[in-house]
């Protein structure tokens, strides 16, 4: 019964998360404001906003009083590396998805609370994190092993982007 209420969710959330009216994650290029995450539980596409720069990096979702179930933050780095975030200054729960160089969810945080100051990290090797509405991750299936798709992951990634 609750695996079948998770799926009704998950469901009701890829149509709201969405990929526009009848497109699929498929059907559509990668583009740089675009994340597109399949697993399991199917597929969904975030618009981001990129964060690839140190003072973009430590502004991240700062004083953002609200996002849109379809968005995020999509945090690039310049190689592998273990990151860690905070919750400074951030009004919204947040769930962070780390990935690795070949576009595969590494560790996923569940919830982060607003305003704590707790380091969070997702380990070595991370190249990019995803930064979404909290308990998005978890209604919608995202965990380790989800494939990421994005301009960032090169040609061997596990769900690269179309030539």
């Amino acid at each position: 019964m609750i695996e079948a209420c998770r799926r009704g969710a998950a469901a009701a959330l890829l149509a709201l998360v969405g990929l526009g009216a009848g497109a699929t994650a498929a059907s559509v290029e990668c583009a740089p404001g675009r994340v597109d995450l399949r697993g399991d539980w199917g597929q969904a596409s975030f618009s981001v906003e990129i964060a690839d720069d140190d003072a973009e990096r430590s502004r991240g979702l700062m004083h953002v009083e609200s996002m849109p179930s379809g968005a995020g933050m999509l945090f690039v780095y310049e190689r592998p590396s273990s990151p860690t975030f905070w919750m400074r200054n951030t009004l919204i729960p947040l769930d962070m998805i780390f990935v690795r160089p070949d576009g595969v969810v590494q560790h996923v945080h569940d919830r982060a609370i607003p305003g704590d100051e707790t380091p969070i990290s997702g380990g070595e090797g991370v190249l990019s994190v995803l930064e979404i509405n909290g308990g998005l991750a978890e209604a919608l299936g995202i965990d380790p092993g989800t494939e990421m798709r994005h301009p960032a992951f090169g040609p061997d990634a596990a769900w690269p982007c179309a030539d």
